[in-house]
């Protein structure tokens, strides 16, 4: 017998566990049930792909055991079980990323409803909140000895090998005595674990044995009519299959038929997984097929940017042997995945028109991962865009979408504007809005870091070209107005030409600006340029870039333009070099851009104060 200590991150999670943090401690049954379920399915999958393995899948069950004179309670398959590897590295340890970020949560949420045992795959830890001791004995199928590991919540556990152990795995729990103040259930009565068995675990393939009965319907609800399920039975199924425990925000059913059939059931989530953003972050769809579990986080069948639905797909017509590697070639799975892309934007789209309150709620916690879309999937790019939100100088605080921005426009207006920034005070701040502002024309907001890479894939939307504010050519003025731009455009000619050539390490051009009203300059990129912040996002992954050269545009109204001007023309030219890197600094500054060097120039600021006393 070893005896070894838990990480710290398994120690933490364990003290929280054992002080009851939740009120419902209901959910460690659920858990149990759960994992058992997930071995059965393990064990049925790994006997159709290993021929060798000799274990009799006839009769595959999950059995629960109670004695109360003893106080145990036991949760006991005959699944894949684990060797003594696994149980170290599963239990001993928390081996996921993000677990801070989850304990962090679950200390903020102590007193909330919001449930989020099993979020991380922990869900046997939930098992001390009942118990004073737990102990496990499995054997995997291949093992020729099995395991048993014990402890009792504290900062150690004993972990031994066993001669005559059964293949699969057995949970005891050494429970706590019953209290009605603390609201802890005797979960030895027959009666309660038939009441936990059927709330949340009556979908589970598999049968749960109690007393020799039988105690869950075991009927998939994706196969039963729509008028059979309630919606606690749909949302007690995204809880079990997504390890979130709030009620999903939307549940989209699916059965196709003809050549190729099966049918799905796909949910839509209330709040963004955790691991949403993360680089190994896991799409939600399981493959079934013929109802018998084939894969978890199935790739092929949900492009990354819809890695948050969560669901089942269950297919007729595929072998029970198929490998990722023959689903990427599987040309009926990409018919299936072109086909639940299409529902599930066709019902954010009604979504967004009966329910907008709850559209409103999913964009903001997915609406930046459904962007991603726009870059990745060319084929439904429109259908995307008709289900985007966006913040605009429209409002303060309502969104608006590419339709609505497009019955709003100004009689005459040819371009969708906006701009991006990091914040939305940035944005309504920059130079780059005041002429815009001054006219009265709408611009979006765009303030996600994805809406820096996709304004450049998607050309337009419904015939109106999308237009950054901040780069090219903005088409404002009326023809009198334009006559008027050229004549000042010939007078400051040799200005600019000269400036051009001050600034020749930093800029391509200098030239007058249609889009400014207040501020003296401001500097923007060529049509298609990339911005700034991109070139940083691309510098903080590593990637060079060559220097981009921008545009330094002059408010020729401005005074200090004025002056700049009228001193060039009268000669006086020994500081003008000074007041042209100035300007050009504090353009730079005023879009929140980094000076090359910011010493160089507070002194040339520090000398031109001085020069005022």
């Amino acid at each position: 017998m070893e005896t070894l200590e838990f990480q710290s991150e398994a120690r933490q999670l364990l003290q929280l566990m054992i002080h009851s943090i939740y009120s419902n401690k209901d959910t460690f049954l659920r858990e149990l049930v759960s994992n058992a379920s997930d071995a059965l399915d393990k064990l049925r999958l790994e006997s159709f792909r290993d021929k060798d393995m000799k274990v009799d899948v006839d009769d595959l069950h999950i059995v629960i055991e109670s004695d109360p004179a003893e106080r145990t309670l036991t949760v006991r398959d005959n699944g894949i079980g684990m060797t003594r590897e696994d149980v170290v590295g599963l239990i001993g340890t928390i081996a996921k990323s993000g677990t801070a970020e989850f304990l962090r949560k679950l200390k903020e949420q102590q007193s909330s409803s919001s449930d989020l045992i099993g979020q991380f795959g922990i869900g046997f830890y939930s098992s001390f909140m009942v118990a004073d001791k737990v102990t496990l004995v499995t054997r995997h199928p291949h093992a020729e000895k099995g395991v048993r590991w014990e402890s009792t919540g504290e900062s150690t556990y004993t972990i031994e090998d066993v001669d005559d152990a059964p293949q699969g795995t057995s949970v005891t729990l050494h429970l706590k005595p019953s209290d009605d103040e603390d609201r802890l259930p005797d979960y030895t009565e027959p009666a309660k674990i038939r009441e936990i068995v059927k709330r949340y675990s009556d979908f589970i393939t598999w049968p749960v044995r109690l007393g020799g009965e039988e105690i869950n319907s075991r009927k998939a609800l994706w196969a039963r009519p729509a008028s059979e399920v309630t919606e606690e039975e749909y949302a007690e199924f995204y809880r079990h299959i997504s390890h979130d425990w709030n009620a999903p925000l939307e549940t989209i059913r699916m059965q196709a038929e003809g050549t190729f059939e099966y049918q799905a059931l796909l949910f839509l989530p209330a709040q963004a997984p955790m691991d949403l953003f993360m680089r190994d972050s896991r799409r939600g769809v399981q493959l079934y097929v013929k109802r018998v579990f084939i894969m978890d986080d199935c790739a092929e069948l949900m492009p990354e940017y819809l890695r948050f639905v969560k669901g089942v797909v269950d297919a007729a017509d595929l072998s029970l042997n198929v490998s990722r590697e023959i689903l990427q070639q599987d040309r009926q799975i990409q018919l299936m995945r072109r086909r639940l892309v299409k529902k599930v934007l066709s019902s954010l789209k009604s979504l967004m028109g009966a329910r907008p309150d709850d559209y409103k709620k999913f964009w903001g916690e997915m609406g930046a991962a459904l962007k991603e879309g726009l870059l990745s999937d060319h084929d439904n790019r429109d259908a995307i865009l008709e289900v985007c939100s966006f913040a605009s100088t429209h409002s303060d605080s309502d969104l608006t979408t590419l339709a609505d921005y497009v019955s709003r426009m100004k009689e005459g207006q040819e371009h969708i504007y906006f701009m991006t920034g990091d914040s939305r005070t940035a944005v309504e701040n920059s130079p780059h809005m005041e002429a815009l502002r001054a006219k009265g024309y709408e611009v979006l907001i765009l303030t996600d870091p994805i809406d820096e890479m996709w304004v450049d894939a998607v050309p337009s939307f419904d015939g109106k070209q999308l237009q950054s504010v901040a780069k090219g050519q903005v088409d404002l003025e009326t023809e009198e107005e334009k006559s008027a731009a050229a004549a000042k455009a010939s007078e400051f000619a040799d200005l600019l030409s000269w400036m051009a050539s001050s600034l020749s390490e930093d800029v391509k051009e200098v030239r007058l600006s249609s889009r400014l009203t207040t501020s003296p300059a401001c500097v923007v990129g060529d049509a298609h340029d990339i911005t700034p912040t991109l070139e940083k996002m691309y510098k903080a992954m590593g990637q060079e870039l060559p220097k981009i050269k921008r545009i330094l545009e002059l408010n020729p109204s401005h005074p200090l333009v004025e002056g700049l001007h009228s001193a060039f023309v009268s000669g006086e030219r020994s500081s003008l070099e000074d007041a042209v890197e100035l300007i050009y600094g504090l353009a730079l500054l005023a879009e929140g851009g980094e000076l090359s060097d910011p010493s160089r120039f507070v002194k040339l600021v520090a000398d031109r104060v001085q020069r005022t006393f």
